[in-house]
């Protein structure tokens, strides 16, 4: 009778795990603003904003965040995307708390971490999160007044 309750109640804690990781799984979160330099990156900064991916040689999802980042660094002007092997930079994964790939951190222009996303994230929320640190492109409002009556 013991080990009946035993497996179910292994069963029931395994599927709390799963569950609350698939809620968090690609949430894009704020983050306390660490930088990050072209040193630290291998790259240049995008103008307005940088997408940086750490991923894994066989991690799946990284194929699939590797796509959606180049979707979103096409779609939006001055914004890169900058992927970074977690193995090879175990010194960032560190300084970083990276705990799995792929991990996405959304930079503003002078590299400050301002969005964080473990695991893959929607290109809804990556959109969302560049909102937070693209700075809003000049107003294209004519100079001209309407005349008054």
């Amino acid at each position: 009778m013991t080990g009946w309750w035993v497996a179910l109640a292994t069963l029931a804690l395994g599927t709390v795990i799963g569950v609350v990781r698939l809620r968090r799984d690609g949430r894009v979160r704020d983050t306390d603003g660490d930088r990050l330099s072209e040193v630290d990156l291998g790259a240049r900064l995008g103008e307005r904003a940088t997408l940086v991916q750490f991923s894994t040689a066989f991690c799946q999802p990284c194929r699939a965040t590797r796509r959606i980042l180049s979707d979103v660094s096409g779609l939006v002007p001055g914004v890169s995307h900058v992927e970074i092997d977690a193995e090879s930079r175990l010194d960032l994964v560190r300084r970083l708390d990276i705990m799995r790939t792929p991990t996405v951190l959304v930079l503003d222009t002078g590299g400050r971490i301002v969005k964080k996303a473990a695991g893959q994230p929607r290109k809804a929320d990556v959109l969302a999160a560049l909102a937070a640190a693209v700075p809003p492109a000049p107003s294209q409002e004519s100079s001209h007044q309407p005349d008054e009556m």
